[in-house]
């Protein structure tokens, strides 16, 4: 970018010459600045995509831009290291530098494990007796070494869970600067990156859903840390000083138990806080003061909202509901935006496709189309624009169960069932399945990867692997 930046400059000097002599005797010192700032914003945008700060990454938007990133991986090839994972947390993994975070709790004894798929039955009546520990773990981006493993709580859980669910299913988010661990009914524990702790803040517990437990992650914008606790008896938005944990305000919320986390959407219009809900989706300016919302969602709510070209993609589709709504709004919405009836737009709606949304993962909108992957081992495509229906639901063989949401990079779309085993798709109006990535299937898959360089992050119930290619080494 420098040399092109020198390069052009000198064309420009050149031309000027032709014309006017005098251009010739442009400070060598401007050149030089140019040539400074161009080096400059480079290695920021290499810096940027050395980080992954928060769940789905920056923006939520869950695609990696380096180029070196592997497409292709297996239990034996391209595996730079993996580490062994005390406990269970479906929490991803995050990265900041050299350093990967990451969340667990470890049960005494032996528990109960899950089974993939959907299914019935898996609620809980009464949390387990036995003593839980609640920890932050720090590693090596490099080794997979752990730098530092902080208990941040130990005791019985204070509520029940899905036996599919986890007790750290909460992704962290750092600034950088300071990580931020949230752990549903239990409490916020800020740290800094040698592993000091800074503050922490108890989070009374609260019912939820069928005692299915919690899974939204905190966000940050500013100098606030962001949480959604929506429950059975007493939801809320709540706005902490990151600096030091206090309350800055708390909204109460007409809700019952979701499970979406936060999104931040600055649109050029102004800054929202979007948090979707089954009984509304609703975005609120920095100050929790309600903008706007609308009705119209499945009875439950999971994914993450996320923008792109001006609109921002919500969804909710729960697969027992006949009604699993993706929608796209524009960034003029104010008081009840709700559709009516048949309608699948109005003026802050730009499309709804009644029936297109996934369950648990996020849809994802890449290379201008949006991808919808389907619990169940389909994937539809849509225009991000429109709504309209570029293929739909097809069959990713063997695909089966899908919890964690797809990403992308290299115009290729990567989808992670349950068993491990990755379909890496070919972006685009059609649909072609160029290969399969398989990891051990004795293992089990729900939390989304992270990207972080040249280094792809994939957490399983045991492990964290760390994918890197043979031409990045």
């Amino acid at each position: 970018m420098a040399a092109a930046c020198s390069a052009w400059l000198q064309l420009v000097r050149t031309k000027h010459h032709e014309i006017n002599p005098a251009m010739n005797s442009i400070p060598t010192i401007l050149i030089a600045a140019l040539t400074l700032s161009a080096g400059i914003f480079a290695g920021l945008a290499r810096a940027a995509a050395d980080q992954w700060p928060q769940f789905l990454g920056p923006h939520a938007r869950a695609i990696g831009t380096n180029a070196n990133l592997p497409d292709q991986w297996s239990a034996t090839k391209n595996v730079a290291w993996k580490a062994a994972i005390p406990g269970r947390g479906w929490s991803s993994p995050i990265a900041w530098g050299n350093r990967v975070f990451l969340t667990t709790v470890v049960v005494a004894g032996n528990s109960k494990l899950p089974k993939k798929g959907l299914y019935l039955g898996g609620e809980r009546r009464q949390p387990p007796p036995a003593e839980h520990q609640w920890k932050v773990l720090c590693l090596d981006l490099a080794s997979g070494k752990v730098l530092w493993e902080r208990l941040v709580h130990h005791g019985a859980p204070p509520e029940p869970r899905h036996l599919k669910n986890s007790y750290a299913s909460e992704t962290p988010v750092t600034d950088g600067q300071r990580l931020y661990a949230y752990f549903g009914n239990v409490g916020v524990f800020c740290f800094d990156f040698e592993g000091r702790p800074v503050w922490s803040k108890t989070i009374p517990p609260h019912k939820m859903r069928s005692n299915w437990g919690t899974a939204s992650s905190p966000v940050l914008f500013g100098d606030r840390l962001y949480l959604v606790d929506d429950n059975d008896q007493d939801s809320y938005l709540l706005a902490l000083d990151k600096r030091t944990g206090a309350q800055v305000w708390r909204v109460h919320r007409d809700e019952k138990s979701n499970w979406s986390t936060p999104y931040i959407w600055e649109n050029g219009r102004q800054t929202e806080i979007i948090t979707p809900g089954t009984g509304k989706t609703r975005g609120y300016d920095p100050s929790g003061k309600l903008l706007w919302w609308f009705k119209g969602m499945s009875s439950i709510t999971i994914a993450t909202p996320y923008s792109d070209h001006g609109l921002l993609y919500v969804s909710s589709g729960f697969v027992m509901n006949r009604r699993r709504p993706l929608y796209a709004i524009r960034p003029t919405a104010a008081g009840d935006i709700s559709l009516h009836g048949q309608e699948t737009s109005n003026a802050a709606i730009a499309w709804c496709q009644p029936r297109g949304a996934p369950y648990n993962p996020t849809t994802l909108v890449y290379d201008g189309r949006l991808y919808a992957l389907y619990d169940t081992g389909r994937l539809s495509v849509f225009d991000p624009q429109t709504g309209k229906i570029i293929y739909e639901r097809k069959v990713l063989p063997r695909g089966l169960r899908f919890t964690a949401s797809p990403w992308a990079y290299q115009h290729k779309v990567f989808c992670m069932n349950e068993d491990g085993l990755t379909f890496v798709v070919a972006a685009g109006d059609k649909f072609e399945v160029l290969r399969t990535n398989p990891l051990p299937a004795d293992d089990m898959y729900l939390a989304t990867p992270a990207m972080v360089g040249d280094r792809l992050l994939i957490r399983s119930a045991s492990r964290l692997y760390c994918i890197r290619g043979p031409s990045s080494r």
